[in-house]
């Protein structure tokens, strides 16, 4: 059985074009998957801190209420929410 837990998890699984539980992805959707990836590949970066503040805010909105997330980000110096951030995650919660 695949590893379940960690964010390397879902990439393992996908190179292995498996799904966590072990079923095969099916191919179409291997193919879209990875399509979309190379977009992202060869997308220009302007920063790793905006990136890593982009990934705490994507996933911390998973765990984090609103309030803590942007204390969180305020104190290691990151930009607070944005309204758009704070509409897309928790607007309809």
């Amino acid at each position: 059985m695949t590893d379940t837990k960690g964010a390397d998890a879902v990439d393992k699984a996908i190179a292995q074009g498996k799904d966590l539980d072990g079923s095969p992805i099916p191919e179409h959707k291997l193919s879209l998957y990875n399509k979309v990836m190379g977009f992202e590949a060869g997308r220009q970066r302007s920063g790793v801190t905006n990136t890593m503040r982009s990934r705490i805010v994507r996933i911390g909105a998973k765990h984090l209420s609103q309030a803590e997330l942007n204390q969180m980000l305020l104190d290691a110096e990151f930009p607070p929410l944005k309204d758009k951030e704070i509409a897309f995650y928790y607007g309809g919660k």
